[in-house]
């Protein structure tokens, strides 16, 4: 074996060196049989429904934090729920993205108003969002409400207004929701499913 000076001391530098790690106690076999730990071992599960479309695929939720009164806990992981019938722990691509979506610097984590005139957005309370929707929902209702139609016939409809279910929600809270919205005489009902 044909051999230069240089290629004889990276030999025997490669060799010197791997002989004094190996004598510092450093055995490649102890750190790969190593036993870690699990990286959801001591996160909290949390059940709950895909929010993107209709299909309303399981999804399981892990975080962090030991659930104290004033302990925030961050979301480590997103996963299909395979107990759930519908998708049996596989998700779509948008659904696989969901962690992404949920720590997202561009989520609204509460309700904000642009008043007339205004070019800005203001942060408003979760109350003071409710009560303003139910104001400007009664206002119209009161101008627009529709009791007879041109022929005289009662409809007792109120035609001004629309609502944008979720198509994530379970047949018993969509069942109350167009039951609620009948019940006020709103005509234009749909899902987010149809967008």
């Amino acid at each position: 074996m044909q051999m230069n000076r240089r290629q004889f001391f990276k030999i025997c530098s490669a060799g010197l060196g791997g002989s004094s790690i190996a004598a510092m106690g450093f055995s490649p076999t102890a750190a790969l049989a190593e036993v870690r730990a699990f990286k959801l071992a001591r996160a909290t599960e949390t059940r709950n429904i895909c929010p993107y479309c209709s299909v309303s695929c399981g999804v399981l939720i892990y975080s962090t934090g030991d659930k104290a009164k004033n302990s925030q806990g961050t979301i480590i992981h997103i996963e299909g729920d395979p107990d759930n019938p519908v998708n049996r722990g596989t998700l779509c691509p948008k659904g696989a993205g969901l962690r992404d979506m949920v720590q997202s610097a561009n989520r609204l984590k509460w309700p904000e108003v642009r008043e007339a005139g205004s070019s800005e957005w203001k942060r408003i309370s979760w109350d003071d969002a409710i009560e303003r929707i139910a104001k400007h929902m009664k206002a119209d209702r009161d101008a627009n409400f529709m009791t007879k139609n041109a022929a005289g016939v009662t409809v007792n409809r109120w035609p001004t207004f629309g609502f944008l279910a979720s198509s994530a929600a379970s047949n018993e809270a969509g069942y109350l929701t167009v039951k609620t919205l009948r019940a006020l005489g709103v005509t234009q009902l749909d899902t987010q499913a149809r967008i």
